[in-house]
């Protein structure tokens, strides 16, 4: 069963949803994704009470075997279901869950990065949130891919790096590494928290000339695992075989 006409997830996206690994067959950092789920879900006031994190569980493991994939990514959406008050009187409506299984997201040998022209706005209130309403990241990647980049940095209204478009950012400089604070907008990645979990690195809010004077460069998300920058704005980078690499099991 799926959303009808007058949900919000149809009106609106109003729904969360996060990508998460398949690693030999098994969803990877689950308890970290559920968490992400059920947080962003209640501020954006999506009631998931009916979904226990054990059958959906159970769900996302079926999807993975029954597509037969052992190395991967999967998508867990959990849409609005009720209706928004401006259209009906009637507010109530479950959440209906979606699975989505795919290979891994194919990515180039060396990765190219420039700078995107559209701003994070760090005090919307959907900052922070993995929102169905995803058409901002995608039009920046977009734009982007437009101009030759594999990817983007995207800036805050303060001029901090926030972000990749559709990923987590990290920097090396003088064998010190870095990323921005989730006060510049950026969102809190299930990988990225795992990097920090398992790497000595500062949190920080920089503009983008750290950036340009940075040694390495890496771009961090469940899709793509940690990958390293090439190329920035033209510069060629190093690629050091940094730990950050290798943190991740695939």
């Amino acid at each position: 069963m799926l959303p009808d006409e007058t949900s919000g997830a149809l009106l609106y996206g109003s729904g969360v949803f996060t990508t998460l690994a398949i690693l030999n067959g098994e969803p990877f950092l689950i308890e970290k994704h559920w968490h992400r789920l059920t947080r962003d879900a209640g501020k954006i006031g999506i009631d998931m009470s009916a979904f226990a994190a054990s059958d959906v569980k159970t769900a996302l493991t079926d999807a993975i075997s029954g597509h037969g994939v052992t190395s991967g990514r999967a998508r867990i959406t959990f849409w609005d279901g009720s209706t928004p008050a401006i259209w009906s009187s009637r507010h109530d409506g479950e959440a209906f869950l979606s699975i989505l299984v795919a290979e891994r997201r194919k990515m180039p040998s060396e990765l190219r990065i420039g700078i995107s022209p559209h701003f994070i706005n760090s005090t919307s209130p959907l900052v922070g949130i993995k929102s169905c309403n995803y058409l901002e990241p995608l039009m920046a990647f977009d734009e982007a891919k437009s101009r030759g980049f594999d990817e983007a940095l995207r800036l805050n209204e303060r001029g901090e790096v926030a972000s990749a478009c559709m990923a987590n950012v990290f920097w090396l400089k003088d064998e010190r590494l870095f990323t921005p604070s989730l006060t510049t907008g950026c969102l809190a990645g299930t990988t990225r928290e795992y990097v920090l979990e398992n790497t000595e690195c500062e949190e920080v809010e920089a503009g983008i000339e750290a950036i340009r004077e940075a040694d390495e460069i890496f771009l961090t998300s469940a899709g793509i695992g940690v990958l390293t920058v090439a190329m920035f704005e033209g510069k060629n980078l190093k690629n050091t075989g940094h730990p950050i690499t290798k943190v991740l099991p695939f």
